[in-house]
């Protein structure tokens, strides 16, 4: 009913339809009431749990800025700059901090307490009295009810008093109720101003105690702070644009740069290979046995590290070592089911690792690298420079003399040499290599013979020769592999001597000079300059089996021996001046040639250990050799001259029996000359001989043997 604002009590007791209508209004009303006020009382409370969670994050944050010294950043040094700034922060934070927990109090105390009492207290005062209401209403009816059904004849006095006692106190209750029902709904009206006018008073109220309680913690002192560390922030925003710049235009300078690198096998015309490193690192695929013939490839990453190759698993946190590649040896090998790929081998060729390379150019540069470590370059103060000089040296070296280039036209139209060579299997850097300085004084060509085809495998003249004797004089036939059916007596198990070493062939010439080591040097800078004229990189690895006898180069993984040098055919034997891991020597074998002069032949190898030291077994086994042939000498003449005594006490004896013998006889000749009168005999008769008696006893000793042989 418009106008009307409040219940009349005093119409409580004839609950009129009219009332009634005017009840249900307020009661729409007061249901109105209730759920707008819990929709406030739910804003209210996120406000103050936000302000709550404020009051947390702001403490927690302080915590953190004064925590940030004892930090330790992998990529930042101690900041004392900035450690002091986060400590001003912290504090000026922390004081923040303590304003919001007092705000949070005063919300706690002056907003949410009076919306929460009203919705509490009040709204649940009117739904317990409507409930009660409802229940008295309910009551009155029934009494009615049952007082209009009592009957007009006399009936029971006792029943018709207890009806009407219970309409007596349904009514009353009815009454009371409604009453008090009406008086709250009329006061939930007043009620409700103030549930919604005081907790924003109060929210306000705090609002403006905190921000009075910051303007005075926030002085003038702090503004400038705030000014100053905002300049250095715009600074450092300025610097990381500039660095940004600069590291966009890096990506796109790499990009053009590296649109090359992008393809696994770059042409290396356009991406030329460097041989100048000391340091590389990349992925690589490294081969490892699953069995007795399978294997398997890994990939990884490697890096050299010093002296030291290293190697890393993805996910990996550091590497370890794979092996120790100082006086290592590298070499290209072929992989049945795996292109671009090397072999190191350890420095006492115990070890063996093979890897494979993304492309030709990383394989070769790879090599080069761990060829420059092998060298102790690294440990120089400047190891790229040295490598660079290194190079340089050893394309000065390869650079052949008038007479080598004059033989090198004359050789261009054959490729025998070269396509032997394409069959061999490794590959291992030179060093620098120069001419030896005595060189200087001895013509080149007085060494080297003109004309002389360079051998870059490993079946020599030598070798077709000992051939060509072994067929032509019938010793056994020669198994495929390359060894023949029986051993020569030289090559005897029981040698002094055996020490084996592991060597790759680099080459072979004819020389004409071996009087001294020159010739040595001279083959080995020709041999060098040709390999790298033609490009040519391979070579074999061997075993070289050093004994008292002979020098073999056996396969090492059949064991056949490839090539058989005698030690009494080896003149000279030498190690480089400068790159220690090559040596050679001169074999001089005698009936050679067509006109019988001997073919002298310098051999080159290279090898894992120090060369001077298989020059020293070399001049060891020829020592021990010129020994044992002294020994034999000085034996074999002891016999002989044992042997002449023993035939010439021979001839004593023999001569001193034909003298006695001869005495003997002339003295029988002489007795059987003179007349001798008959014997007696024991009867004292004298016996005559008969003529052949008489004939024997002429004929002395002798003649009685012969008589009796005879008989």
């Amino acid at each position: 009913m418009p106008g009307i604002d409040k219940l009349p009590i005093e119409e409580t007791f004839e609950d009129s339809p009219q009332t009634r209508s005017l009840l249900g209004v307020f009661e729409e009303d007061a249901a109105a009431i209730s759920n707008y006020s819990q929709k406030l009382f739910q804003a209210m409370n996120r406000i103050y749990d936000a302000q709550n969670e404020l009051s947390a994050a702001t403490h927690l944050t302080s915590k953190l800025l004064k925590e940030y010294e004892k930090q330790r950043f992998p990529l930042c040094s101690d900041d004392e700059v900035m450690s002091s700034t986060l400590q001003h922060f912290a504090k000026v934070i922390d004081e923040l901090s303590s304003c919001h927990a007092v705000l949070s109090t005063q919300l706690a105390d002056a907003m949410m307490f009076p919306i929460t009492q009203f919705k509490e207290r009040d709204l649940r005062e009117i739904l317990t009295l409507k409930e009660v209401f409802q229940i008295a209403s309910d009551d009155h009816d029934m009494a009615i009810n049952r007082y209009s059904r009592l009957s007009k004849r006399r009936d029971n006095e006792k029943v018709k008093g207890e009806v009407m006692e219970d309409v007596y106190t349904s009514r009353k209750k009815q009454h009371q109720t409604m009453m008090h029902y009406f008086t709250a709904l009329n006061t939930l009206q007043y009620k409700k101003k103030i549930a919604i006018l005081e907790p924003l008073l109060g929210y306000m109220q705090a609002q403006i105690n905190f921000f009075k309680l910051g303007s005075e913690n926030l002085t003038q002192q702090w503004e400038d702070f705030l000014t100053n560390i905002g300049t250095s922030v715009q600074n450092v925003r300025r610097e990381m644009d500039g660095e940004v710049d600069v590291m966009q235009q890096t990506i796109q300078d790499l990009e053009q740069a590296s649109d090359l690198l992008y393809m696994p096998d770059p042409d290396p015309s356009q991406v030329p290979v460097n041989r100048n490193l000391t340091r590389k690192a990349g992925y690589l695929y490294r081969r490892n046995k699953t069995g007795l013939v399978s294997s398997s490839w890994e990939r990884q990453y490697f890096f050299t590290q010093g002296g030291n190759l290293m190697g890393q698993a993805r996910g990996h946190v550091a590497g370890g070592l794979v092996m120790d590649i100082d006086n290592c040896s590298v070499m290209a090998v072929d992989c049945e089911d795996r292109r671009f790929c090397f072999q190191i081998t350890s420095f006492d060729g115990k070890k063996v690792v093979i890897l494979q390379a993304d492309s030709r150019k990383d394989c070769e540069e790879w090599i080069a690298t761990i060829n420059n470590i092998s060298k102790r370059i690294y440990l120089s103060e400047n190891p790229e420079e040295i490598a660079a000089r290194v190079n340089q040296s050893a394309l000065e070296a390869v650079t052949p003399s008038p007479s080598f280039q004059q033989r090198h036209e004359s050789m261009r139209p054959t490729t025998q040499g070269r396509s032997r060579a394409v069959r061999t299997s490794s590959v291992s850097s030179v060093g620098s290599e120069t001419a030896s300085p005595a060189l200087s004084v001895l013509s080149l060509d007085a060494l080297v013979a003109p004309d002389t085809p360079i051998q870059f495998d490993i079946i020599s003249p030598v070798s077709e020769e000992y051939a060509g004797q072994a067929k032509a004089a019938g010793q056994g036939r020669t198994n495929p592999f390359g060894e023949s059916g029986d051993t020569p007596p030289e090559e005897s198990e029981d040698s002094i001597l055996h020490q084996l070493f592991i060597v790759r062939f680099l080459g072979s010439m004819e020389v004409k000079n071996a009087d001294s080591s020159d010739v040595i040097y001279e083959t080995m800078r020709q041999i060098l300059a040709a390999r790298a004229i033609h490009n040519i990189f391979r070579m074999t690895e061997s075993h070289l089996l050093v004994t008292c006898d002979c020098l073999k180069l056996i396969d090492p993984q059949t064991q056949v021996t490839r090539l058989r040098f005698p030690l009494s055919s080896v003149v000279v034997c030498s190690s480089h001046q400068e790159n220690k891991r090559l040596f050679g020597f001169v074999l001089q074998t005698a009936e050679g040639r067509v006109d019988g002069r001997p073919v002298t032949v310098c051999y080159i190898f290279e090898s894992n250990n120090d060369g001077e030291k298989i020059c020293d077994s070399v001049g060891l086994a020829k020592q021990i050799a010129f020994h044992s042939e002294m020994d034999r000498k000085a034996t074999e003449k002891k016999e002989e001259q044992d042997k002449a005594k023993e035939k010439q006490q021979e001839e004593l004896s023999k001569q001193k029996q034909i003298e006695k013998d001869l005495e003997e006889q002339s003295r029988l000749i002489a007795a059987s000359s003179r007349p001798t009168p008959p014997a007696p005999n024991a009867d004292g008769q004298f016996l005559v001989l008969s003529k052949s008696q008489s004939e024997d006893s002429d004929a002395g000793p002798e003649g009685r043997e012969k008589g009796e042989s005879e008989a």
